[in-house]
């Protein structure tokens, strides 16, 4: 079982990166393989961070050789994958964007089908477009077939659509609690789910 955590924020220790830490930890404990992506880091060497639809069919030569090529090969092999962002402008970076935009090849290939998704999300303050960029990551999972999930577990309560926070996330006590529970159920319907993955 292999949990991911993509933290779409340009900064690699900033809020969200605590929460997926966290989550990730949460993972772990559950017995799964996790692994921590910043976004920053795969763009780094794209000539352009940006998808300009090069060809109808989309054979990803632009993250070939690359570590964004590393990180969508790591796709092909996840069972569960909690994504994070946060607020810019009401929706998601555009780091994060520019980097799922290059995914049409592996939306060809199936790749994600099955794979279950959560979302996480930082805004400044409590009302600051937490849930519109929830709402825009899971429309990114939904389209390329992954299970959207979101923050409930049975010895909590059915949840909501993900974990919403407000930086800073240590003094948010909802948000370190919701991220827990998000996690859990990654994990307990990407096990339940392993034979619907193409592998």
């Amino acid at each position: 079982m292999l949990i991911l955590g993509l933290n779409g924020s340009p900064r690699r220790d900033g809020n969200t990166a605590r929460l997926l830490t966290q989550a990730m930890q949460v993972a772990a404990d559950m017995g799964a393989a996790t692994r921590l992506i910043h976004v920053a880091d795969a763009l780094e060497g794209q000539t352009d961070p940006f998808c300009r639809v090069c060809a109808p069919k989309c054979t990803g030569k632009c993250s070939r050789g690359t570590k964004l090529g590393e990180v969508y090969d790591l796709f092909r092999q996840v069972d569960g994958l909690i994504m994070g962002s946060p607020v810019y402008f009401g929706t998601v970076s555009g780091q994060l964007k520019g980097m799922w935009d290059k995914t049409r090849f592996l939306r060809s290939d199936k790749a994600l089908l099955n794979v279950v998704g959560g979302a996480v999300t930082v805004g400044a303050s409590r009302f600051g477009g937490q849930e519109t960029t929830l709402r825009a990551i899971h429309d990114m999972m939904l389209i390329h077939g992954m299970t959207v999930v979101g923050d409930g577990w049975w010895e909590e309560d059915c949840g909501h659509h993900g974990c919403c926070a407000q930086k800073p996330v240590e003094n948010d006590d909802n948000a370190l609690s919701r991220v827990a529970i998000l996690t859990k159920r990654v994990v307990q319907v990407a096990e339940s789910t392993k034979n619907l993955r193409l592998r």
